[in-house]
């Protein structure tokens, strides 16, 4: 594949700086956005070029964005990889703090995607590839808003597809499965925060130890195993629809699709939160 220009978010550590890093070794031009651009500069000897964003606040998007094509002349391939997790029970987590994780999560995506689709159109030439999760597939205690965030990141990359199809322009999602980054123990941090003093907060505590204990293991997959799917999907001449990847990326679909949902209900409060029939009604 020639030589592309490449701007990916949330560059500055895990998936995001491995796929940079994985990008610019193959001689792509590599834009790496971040809120902390110091935690990018290792990667500048490769010819990756910092770009300090903010994703939620618009002139941030759109003045990056602008640099990008005055130099280049045009941004090839975007890869929406920035988002956060942020855990709790639906009835706990602050309104405030739900509407971020869309904002995060969904809304910068789009407006992003809006921000360099004309070119992408205009030149009938480009990708979009968004990171969404195996929790866009499933959904866990306590998962709730993350999980309608990364549901929502499905949704409106299948919708994308379809309407830029004509025009030339790819459009592949990444659905990583358990993999091993500060994702894990910060999300257990704000369940931990979101339930504490609540009637859920004995369940959100066995189930943040979990996240804690998995995260901290050998047991999940390498971000270096998400960012060589990424790069498949960026310069793959006919690139899949999806990609799963991960620990239980694969297995996870597919007992959530063959399982009733009721026991399905019952094994993921079993298996997160071991809660006694007196805690919840019964299944």
């Amino acid at each position: 594949m020639d030589m592309q220009v490449i701007l990916i978010t949330g560059a500055s550590s895990g998936i995001g700086y491995e796929t940079a890093e994985a990008l610019a070794k193959k001689g792509h031009k590599v834009y790496g956005a971040a809120r902390r651009t110091e935690k990018i500069k290792p990667l500048e000897a490769l010819g990756v070029t910092p770009v300090r964003m903010d994703v939620t606040d618009e002139a941030s998007l759109q003045e990056g964005v602008q640099a990008i094509l005055e130099k280049e002349g045009c941004i090839d391939i975007l890869i929406n990889n920035a988002g956060y997790g942020s855990l709790g029970a639906i009835e706990t987590v602050p309104i405030e703090e739900a509407r971020r994780q869309m904002e995060v999560n969904v809304f910068a995506m789009a407006r992003l995607t809006q921000l360099v689709l004309p070119g992408m159109r205009e030149r009938k030439h480009g990708r979009i590839i968004n990171i969404s999760s195996l929790a866009g597939k499933m959904t866990i205690p306590f998962g709730g808003w993350y999980n309608i965030s990364k549901y929502s990141v499905e949704a409106f990359s299948d919708a994308l597809r379809m309407e830029t199809r004509p025009f030339g322009i790819k459009v592949s999602i990444i659905e990583p499965g358990g993999i091993k980054t500060d994702w894990g123990t910060i999300a257990a941090d704000h369940l931990t925060e979101n339930t504490e003093g609540t009637a859920y907060e004995r369940a959100a505590g066995r189930e943040a130890a979990i996240l804690r204990k998995g995260y901290t293991s050998n047991l999940l997959s390498s971000p270096s195993k998400v960012a060589r799917k990424i790069v498949r999907a960026a310069t793959s001449r006919r690139p899949k629809l999806r990609y799963r990847v991960g620990t239980a990326s694969h297995s996870g679909i597919i007992f959530h699709a063959i399982l009733p949902a009721r026991w399905w209900d019952a094994l993921l409060t079993f298996f997160f939160t071991k809660t006694s029939k007196s805690t919840y009604q019964r299944i």
